[in-house]
């Protein structure tokens, strides 16, 4: 080699490009001035004097947010060492995660406004939104019991005059971009990429129960099917409690979910009859079960009218995709159980979703007689007891 050879793959232009261009920083000399003119730093306390605009900010009080700091603190915090001098604090992490949440934005804007690296935001709200699933869910979702179910039941009763009722379900479309190599896996009916969260319901519209990751091409019925809450009816090995009589009479029925047409009729899932040749007794108990699963409705809708993360596809990964689906569900049970329900569906109530869903045929292995039986019953109860 001559020479010139030498001079050739000596220039550094042409190293950079075989090589790769090395890294010119440490840490930006842009995000070195994160306490000075970070959004954190400056905008935060002062949102902490304003009660009205914190909550606008973040989507909850302030006695809220620091509620779920004084919980996660402990997962999210880092060791001070001299190769960190400055680490992200847990408050900072979950002021940029719920602020994502809440707008929606982009990895890279928040970066700049946070003057924090764009794969740091990303690294933050995936640990993040897992700190807050981890440590809020046995508080805000915790397993159900036959406790927990005899109280709902009691609650739907007398908020909405339905008996034995153990919580509505539905499933929710969320939006996510076309992972790699998916083929048509996420593609939904609906014509975009998604994944189901299936959710079911109290009567206080707060979730005590969530499935997050099924196929966009299924149905709601078809997620169902594949869910672990359907294999534990079928089994028989769901903790609901032991059947009762309805309200009044010596009519002993079981605990029961409502659902809408989409899902199979179960001994413990109820579902609409059909509208064509329906009689005025079904029509009456279709408007009752109606009544009763819009609980889940309100609560689907109260996560997107809070939190505009769903209002466009999440761009993650899958994975990253359902964690964040997840810290939803667990920020609006703690939401709803600090603040109260009535001003969570007060901005619920003008979300309008999409109810149109896919029909499907029952599900093999089950006893529909029986379904039909129990939703039988049911409507000749709501017949002889109509509400004025």
């Amino acid at each position: 080699m001559d020479s010139s050879d030498e001079d050739y793959f000596a220039t550094n232009s042409i190293r950079d490009y075989i090589f790769g261009k090395k890294k010119k920083y440490g840490i930006h000399p842009i995000n070195q001035d994160r306490r000075k003119h970070g959004e954190f730093y400056h905008l935060y306390p002062q949102l902490r004097e304003h009660p009205d605009k914190f909550y606008n900010y973040l989507r909850m009080t302030i006695p809220t947010f620091d509620y779920i700091l004084d919980i996660v603190d402990r997962k999210l915090m880092k060791m001070w060492t001299n190769f960190i001098k400055t680490p992200i604090t847990p408050c900072e992490k979950l002021v940029i995660t719920i602020r994502f949440l809440a707008t929606g934005t982009s990895f890279a804007a928040l970066s700049y406004s946070f003057r924090v690296g764009r794969s740091t935001i990303g690294d933050i709200v995936k640990e993040t939104c897992r700190a807050l699933w981890e440590e809020l869910q046995p508080i805000h979702m915790p397993k159900p019991t036959q406790l927990l179910f005899r109280s709902i039941a009691q609650d739907y009763w007398e908020l909405w005059n339905f008996p034995n009722c153990a919580g509505s379900i539905d499933g929710k479309h969320i939006r996510i971009q076309c992972p790699p190599h998916s083929g048509t896996m996420f593609y939904n009916y609906k014509k975009f990429f998604s994944i189901v969260l299936q959710g079911v319901a109290d009567a206080r519209c707060k979730f005590i129960a969530i499935e997050v990751g099924g196929y966009g091409k299924q149905s709601d019925g078809g997620t169902f099917n594949a869910s672990n809450l359907f294999q534990l009816l079928r089994k028989g090995n769901l903790d609901l409690p032991p059947d009762r009589n309805l309200p009044g009479t010596n009519i002993v029925m079981p605990y029961v979910f409502l659902a809408d047409e989409a899902y199979p009729l179960l001994q413990n899932l109820l579902r609409p009859y059909a509208r064509r040749d329906c009689s005025t007794e079904s029509e009456y108990y279709n408007t009752r079960l109606s009544r009763g699963r819009k609980c889940i409705e309100c609560a689907f809708g109260s996560i997107n009218a809070k939190w505009r993360i769903l209002w466009k596809p999440i761009e993650t990964d899958v994975e990253l995709a359902e964690d964040i689906v997840k810290a939803l569900c667990i920020l609006h049970n703690m939401i709803i159980d600090k603040e109260g329900v009535e001003r969570v569906m007060q901005e619920a109530e003008n979300f309008q979703r999409n109810t149109q869903s896919n029909r499907t045929a029952p599900c093999h292995h089950v006893n529909v007689k029986m379904g039909r039986q129990i939703r039988d019953e049911f409507r000749t109860f709501f017949w002889n007891n109509k509400l004025e």
